[in-house]
């Protein structure tokens, strides 16, 4: 049986909330009742989920390009919404892990690799935002590190018109499994 992942990743408040600093808003808002379902549905069957946030301290100079966000300690940096409470619900969960990020790749001077290489997982699900940035290179990230790779079209959303490219993008290059 290959092991498999599921990466959650950015559903933060700032990036999902209609408040939110930098948020891709409804199509964001749209795709948690997916992601909530599919990673309930991994954590029953004795796969693993990781939460990846972004974590930037008030001075980041990710903010000299960006508008601050996912500050630390923030309620812009929570878990959005009904993701929150799932979390808190299983927040326990041996199966369930929170890794904070600085970067756009989840995998970039992290222990993300390590931490799914020790659960011996083969393939890597991604869901969460955006598609056409961290998604993309966590993905890319993914499969650098030697991990087959999948992304849920209906986990995934952008605040740009790049989705569909960056989609097939991820399928061409990484040769990516779309699953619809």
């Amino acid at each position: 049986m290959v092991r498999e992942a599921l990466l959650i990743v950015d559903m933060s408040n700032d990036f999902v909330a209609d408040n939110g600093t930098l948020t891709v808003g409804n199509p964001a808002q749209e795709i948690v009742p997916y992601i909530t379902a599919l990673a309930t549905r991994f954590l029953a069957e004795r796969n693993l989920v990781i939460v990846s946030m972004d974590a930037h301290q008030k001075n980041d100079s990710h903010f000299e390009l960006w508008p601050p966000h996912n500050i630390v300690e923030t309620e812009g940096q929570q878990l959005y919404g009904a993701l929150y409470d799932w979390f808190q619900d299983n927040k326990n969960h041996k199966n369930l892990v929170y890794k904070s990020k600085t970067n756009y790749n989840a995998f970039f001077q992290t222990d993300l690799a390590e931490t799914l290489k020790k659960s011996e997982i083969k393939k890597v699900h991604t869901v969460g935002v955006t598609t056409d940035i961290c998604v993309f290179l966590t993905v890319s990230g993914a499969d650098a590190e030697g991990f087959k790779t999948a992304i849920h079209k209906q986990g995934i959303a952008t605040f740009t018109d790049l989705g569909e490219t960056m989609t097939n993008h991820m399928k061409r290059c990484f040769h990516t499994e779309i699953i619809e």
